[in-house]
């Protein structure tokens, strides 16, 4: 593990009722408090906000994508700027993921899709092959034929300069078999010694390097995965693959992954970021989660809020849509307790205007909505968490 002079998981307090827990992430960049969310800034980018409002917003750490940084704008480029952080002008913690998840999503379509049990169309599939080696896929930008090892995707994640890096994993969906899952699990092992290796030999001893758990539903290859990764030199573990096909499963699961890990180092969950997944990911002893829904879902007109502030018989608790018409002459702000920029200066009838016009603000507005939500929501946690009305907490947003 890295020097603690740049890298340290330190635990505060832990709940008397469930596995939640208080801590703090030192970085580099600075600390993270915990329980929080990681916001996705894919492409280096949160789209449609700025860092500063990202820091506004009480933003602690975002996330971009090593598969997507790689082909643009390629790690000479990002190496010459001094990294993420001077790149963007983000001066805060950054969080990569290590183009892992992209090679489960080129392989076998819908990544979403399969991770969280739903079924859809699946994506165009531009994997090629998989193997020992690393994934050889074509970039969907030039169709240039591109090998994806541990070693480039450290390398890559290095040259990113981001502060909490991830190894190179196979994710195998819920659709294959167990004979399948494991072979997956066993290569993502492999790699990650490789990661490790390949961040002794050319790291900066300034970036903590996450293990990821694979093993799918299966008890025994999560067991595997979690032993490896609590004897080996991460400094930390991000629970990845699928999780199951119906939030029971996902909590269950989560729930059976966190107990087999070393409760010294902090745990994130990748991909996951639904609101009751989150309470039940902190009960289950979950620092930090990550999920592009938050502004995906606002560059669509929906809104998140606490479920006592939306009619509950729209099925979907925590979501109002501002397209719907009987916004259209609504003065009220998306939430009359939120204290984001959108809640103290606009209504909901100009937000909807602004849709029915097809004005890019509408979406910008709502991201930076529900990006102080999701804050909120954390700070809340962390409070409830401190003392002891987890419970209390989630009934207030959940109902």
């Amino acid at each position: 593990m890295i020097s603690s002079d740049y890298f340290n998981f330190e635990i505060l307090k832990k709940s008397t009722a469930s596995n939640a827990r208080l801590g703090l992430i030192h970085t580099p960049h600075g600390d993270i408090r915990t329980p929080a969310f990681i916001f996705c800034g894919t492409k280096a980018n949160v789209k449609g906000v700025t860092a500063f409002q990202l820091h506004e917003a009480g933003t602690q750490i975002i996330l971009s994508n090593t598969y997507h940084l790689l082909l643009q704008p390629g790690i000479d480029v990002l190496r010459k700027a001094g990294g993420l952080q001077k790149f963007t002008g983000w001066n805060a913690p950054m969080f990569t993921d290590s183009g892992g998840f992209q090679i489960f999503c080129l392989g076998y379509g819908n990544v979403c899709s399969e991770i969280k049990g739903t079924k859809s169309a699946p994506a165009r599939k531009t994997l090629l092959t998989v193997t020992e080696e690393g994934a050889t896929f074509r970039s969907y930008l030039n169709g240039n034929k591109i090998l994806l090892t541990p070693e480039l995707s450290i390398q890559a994640q290095i040259a990113f300069g981001a502060d909490i890096i991830v190894c190179l994993d196979e994710c195998a969906p819920h659709h294959t078999s167990k004979i399948f899952t494991a072979e997956a699990m066993r290569r993502s092992k492999r790699w990650g010694l490789r990661c490790l290796s390949e961040l002794e030999r050319s790291g900066t001893g300034k970036q903590a390097l996450s293990a990821v758990i694979q093993g799918g539903v299966y008890e025994d290859l999560r067991r595997d995965s979690a032993d490896f990764a609590n004897e080996n030199a991460f400094d930390c573990f991000a629970i990845g693959g699928s999780l199951g096909i119906t939030k029971q499963q996902m909590f269950e699961i989560t729930q059976m992954t966190c107990e087999m890990l070393d409760r010294n180092r902090n745990v994130h969950l990748l991909g996951i970021g639904g609101i009751p997944d989150i309470f039940n990911g902190v009960k289950c002893g979950i620092d930090t989660f990550d999920c592009v829904s938050p502004t995906r879902i606002a560059r669509h007109g929906i809104a998140l809020v606490k479920a006592s502030e939306i009619d509950s018989s729209s099925g979907k608790p925590n979501n109002l849509n501002i397209n719907h018409a009987r916004f259209v002459d609504d003065t009220k702000p998306i939430s009359p307790t939120c204290d984001c920029y959108t809640c103290k200066t606009v209504s909901r009838a100009y937000i909807h205007h602004l849709f029915r016009a097809d004005e890019m603000l509408g979406g910008q507005l709502i991201s930076l909505h529900n990006i102080r939500f999701m804050n909120r929501l954390m700070e809340d946690i962390r409070s409830a968490i401190a003392s002891d009305t987890l419970d209390k907490c989630r009934s207030e947003y959940l109902g």
